[in-house]
This record gives C-alpha cells, structure tokens and sequence, in this order.
C-alpha cells in the first residue's frame, strides 16, 4: 500500500511538472507573434518559423540523453536539475536584443522539453506493464501546458505591457517562467522518491541496442506526427488566427487553447483505450481522422472569378437591341443571365463555397456578328469563407486525435522493449521533438514560396497517410507471418 500511494504521488507530480516544463517550452509561438505583431522585432515568416522550432530542437535533440540519464541514475536529480538548469536562460530570454540573442536563449530553454523523457522512464518504473498505457496517458497529459501558454501568456502581455502602451515590459513574462521553473524543481526534489529500473546499470552500448531495430525508428515516424505536430500547431495556430481570420494575439491565443487543451487532457483516455483495445487499433482510427480533417482544410478562404458558360452568335446579323437581360440581333433574341450583387457578409455561416454566375455583353447596338461570335462573356464568381467556427471544430478534432494517438504511440514502447522504456522512449521523443521543431519550418517556407496559409494541412495530410501506408504493410506482413505459422503447427 505504501508503494502504491508513493507511485500515485510520483506519477502526479511527474505530470505537474510535465505540465510546468511543456507550458515552457511553448512559450515563443505566442512571444514571438506578439513581438512581431508590435514591430519590436522585425523578422519574416521563415524567422518566426524558426524562432517558434528553435527551442523545440533543443528538446528534442537532448531527449535521447536525458532518458539514459534517467535510467542511469533515477528520475528525480535528473528532472530537478533540468528544471534548475533551464530556468537560467528562461531568464535571460528576457534581455534580448538582437535575433541571435534570442535564438541563443531559445535553445536554452528548450531543454524543458527533454521532461517528456524523463518523465516517461521515471513513470514507468512506478507501474506494472498492464498498467503502464493508462499511467504514462495520465502523464502526457501535462501537453495541456501548452495551451496553459496559449490562453495565459496573452493575457499576461497585455497586463505586463499595460495594453501596449509599455512595450519593453514583455521582458518581466519570461522572468515569471523562470520563477515557475526554480519553484516546481524545489517541490518535486522535496515530495518524489527516487527509483531506477533494475537494469539501469549496464553499459550505454547496451542501453543503445534497441536503436537497431527499424521497428523504433517507424514509432518515432508515428510520433512525429501526432507529437511533432501538436507542437507545431499549438504554436502556429497563433500566428495562422492573426493572419488569417484577423484577431488579436489574446483571441488567437484563446481559440488556440481549443485545440491544445482537450489534446493534452485526452491523452489519458488514449491510455485507457490503448490498453483495452491495442495500440493498433487505436492508431487506425487516429490516423483516419487526421488525414480526413486536414483534407477538409485543404481549401482557404477565397474569392474567385472564372470565365464561365458564354453566348455565342446563332447566325450573323446586325446587333439591334441590348439590356443586362438580353441581346437582340435582328429578329433573334438571347437571353442573358444578369449580375446579382451579394453581400456574403449577411450570412453568418457558409459551410459550403458559394457560386454566382452572370453574363456581361461583348457588343453594342448596331454591331455587325458573323456566327459563332461571342456575344456575351459568362463570369462565375466563388466565394469561400473558411468560417473560423468550422475551422476551429477541425482543428479541435485533430487535437483530440492527436493526443489519443501520442498515448498510442507510447503504448507501443514497454510492450516491445519493457527494459529499455527511456531509451527507446527517447529517441521517439527526439524524432517526434524534430517534428514540432521541422514542421514550423516547413510551413514557414510553404507560405512564403505559395502564399498559402492552408499548405499546412496539405503537409500534414501527405505525412499521415504515410504513416497510415506504412503501418498497413508491417500489419498485412504480421499476419501472414502469423497465418504461415499456424498453418504449420496445424
């Protein structure tokens, strides 16, 4: 009873200070927008790309490490001097002047990331393998530390910075993360015991084995999607709202934390149906929803003219009459489809895009036509509003996928390799950190080559069902794996 009360106590606190680390590590997605937005830095879509990735390198890069150190040595010094250690150039993110400075002190800070790792490893050893999906979901549920940034932060620079009318007091918010930081490293050394797995003594070369199976590279694949690319939009969604849809940095943040908050909370349930349903199955189902959703926001807000169907002369003659609803050429008449001015603004909700045609004339009165003459050019006109509340419940499900599927990715981990869950649970971690360090990369060129706010979903739709491609083929080769050996023992 005792060491069931101390692993509850453990996996808590592990998860408070997921929750700390991560709302940390997500801090530049609304900090650089907000210092972009008011020009006290004056940096391009591909500079705020990689701003908003840097710290996310960090994090992924050093998981690897830190997840052997885990192993090596327990997860409560490893976690409480990482949290002391990065709380320094938190600190000093705040002083900087120059671009490189603040690239600089984002790789500092990045390092709160690298808590995923450990806190995986120094969970796991708390629970039985029957019980390890549905801890280590309760434990990714600290993600929801991002939209603790995405909601809070705004508000917070717009107090700090008296609504804009002290700019220069954006500096005082990364002091406050440093101070939640050092606080959280001194409750956790306090309240956790300490525990390494029983095999945490051999050497790194061991402890690296893993690393050649293909098996842990496609996890890592898998994670970096579902992880990679939570990261990602809990701090592009910010700067796609205000550019976009028009709102303010609190508003983005605000619909923002829509799609970051469920993510991080539902992580837990992804667990509990991992455990119960097979961490396959769950996957099927999150990689269906994701390549579906992200096809279905393929298409941005738009307005577009195209030439549509015309009206040809029937015969030759001489032009005689002429209105917005027909021409006459001489005795034969052709009706027109006249202009309909609308207001698209009238309607609140356009699920749908919307067409309107009309026919504008070529001729005027008196005009000699030779047959299969244009006499009136067609126009369709389309309009689509991309409604931001149809956006928003999108993107809210593929948050919720996306958090089911990080617990289904993990799942996959103490089942195959139950002695080597930091390693292994590492570097999954640095290819799914790469992901949310990459993609905002990515989308920050594609918007700058193709102008496209949209290109986002299109990448991400194409990375899906690469994962989805790939895992159906190890699946089918499973089971006719397993078919030839029953056909053999029958």
């Amino acid at each position: 009873m005792q060491e069931k009360n101390t692993a509850y106590r453990v996996l808590a606190l592990n998860t408070i200070a997921f929750t700390v680390c991560f709302a940390a590590w997500m801090l530049n997605g609304v900090l650089v927008t907000f210092l972009v937005d008011n020009r006290i830095f004056d940096w391009n879509a591909a500079q705020m790309g990689m701003m908003i990735g840097i710290p996310v390198l960090t994090g992924s890069i050093m998981r690897l490490p830190l997840g052997v150190l885990t192993d090596k040595y327990g997860g409560r010094p490893v976690y409480t001097l990482l949290m002391l250690l990065s709380a320094i150039p938190m600190y000093m993110l705040g002083q900087a002047n120059s671009y490189n400075e603040y690239m600089l002190y984002s790789l500092g800070f990045g390092m709160t990331g690298t808590s995923f790792a450990v806190g995986i490893a120094f969970s796991s050893v708390w629970f039985s393998k029957e019980r390890q999906g549905t801890a280590l979901g309760i434990f990714g549920a600290g993600n929801a530390g991002a939209a603790l940034t995405t909601l809070g932060a705004p508000s917070l620079l717009r107090w700090l910075t008296n609504n804009g009318e002290n700019l220069d007091n954006w500096r005082k918010l990364p002091a406050y993360y440093a101070a939640a930081l050092v606080v959280m490293a001194v409750v956790f050394y306090m309240f956790t015991t300490n525990r390494k797995p029983a095999n945490g003594q051999r050497s790194i070369i061991q402890m690296l084995a893993p690393l050649k199976q293909v098996r842990v590279w496609r996890f890592g694949l898998y994670y970096f999607l579902v992880f990679g690319g939570f990261v990602a939009l809990a701090q592009w969604l910010v700067p796609y709202y205000v550019n976009v849809y028009a709102m303010t940095i609190v508003t983005a943040g605000l619909l923002t934390s829509i799609f970051s908050l469920p993510s991080g909370i539902i992580r837990a349930l992804g667990g509990v149906l991992s455990d119960k349903f097979g961490a396959r199955s769950v996957m099927y189902w999150v990689f269906g929803i994701i390549a579906l959703c992200c096809f279905l926001l393929f298409f941005p807000k738009m307005e577009i003219e195209s030439p549509g169907s015309g009206v040809m002369a029937q015969r030759s003659g001489t032009v005689t009459a002429l209105s917005a609803s027909e021409i006459q050429v001489d005795e034969l008449t052709y009706p027109l489809i006249p202009k309909v001015e609308v207001n698209y603004e009238d309607d609140a909700v356009i699920l749908l895009p919307k067409l309107n045609t009309w026919q504008e004339s070529n001729v005027e009165v008196g005009d000699q036509v030779a047959k299969k003459e244009l006499l009136a050019s067609g126009v369709t006109h389309i309009y689509f509003q991309a409604n931001v509340w149809v956006f928003t419940f999108f993107v809210f499900v593929i948050g919720i996928a996306m958090g089911i599927g990080k617990a289904g990715v993990y799942k996959f981990i103490p089942q195959y390799f139950p002695t080597e869950v930091g390693v292994v649970g590492g570097i999954v971690g640095v290819v799914g950190g790469l992901g949310g360090f990459v993609s905002p990369l990515i989308f920050g060129r594609l918007l700058q080559s193709i102008g496209l706010w949209t290109t986002t979903w299109i990448f991400f739709f194409v990375f899906t069902m690469v994962c989805l491609i790939w895992m159906t083929l190890v699946v089918r080769k499973i089971s006719k794996k397993d078919t030839r050996i029953e056909v053999a023992g029958s």
